[in-house]
């Protein structure tokens, strides 16, 4: 599942739903404490809403309090790549998907261990699958 996939504009809002497509092809966010997987805790794998891409266990989830779902690490070879976001006036880093470009949300060096980091996902970026 290795191979990038490129859509048209068209073909993303043909696939999505109309929030799906603002948060991951336009780079939205959901409001804090709103998204289905902010308090989840099946076991499980995360995966990429648009494309499918594997991203987190449900082992490296954990409560951050910051009103979206939080991970401490990706899980080995994860189809994600950070870039630096200026927008709003602040400098975050991006996280996205590698192969369809999908925004997921930031990554901030303020996590628990063993990595000290906390993705903070939205959920309408994600989709679970059960283990």
């Amino acid at each position: 599942m290795n191979e990038k996939i490129e859509k048209s504009d068209r073909e993303w809002r043909a696939q999505l739903t109309e929030e799906q497509y603002f948060i991951t092809r336009k780079k939205g966010t959901e409001r804090p404490f709103s998204g289905k997987y902010n308090h989840f805790k099946a076991q499980g794998a995360y995966r990429c809403t648009c494309c499918g891409a594997l991203f987190f266990s449900s082992e490296a989830k954990y409560e951050s309090d910051s009103g979206w779902p939080s991970f401490y690490a990706p899980v080995q070879g994860a189809n994600l790549r950070a870039e630096t976001d200026t927008n709003h006036g602040m400098v975050r880093t991006e996280v996205l998907c590698n192969r369809c470009d999908a925004h997921l949300g930031h990554v901030f060096e303020d996590g628990p261990q063993p990595t000290g980091l906390r993705y903070c996902i939205n959920s309408v970026s994600l989709k679970f699958k059960g283990s």
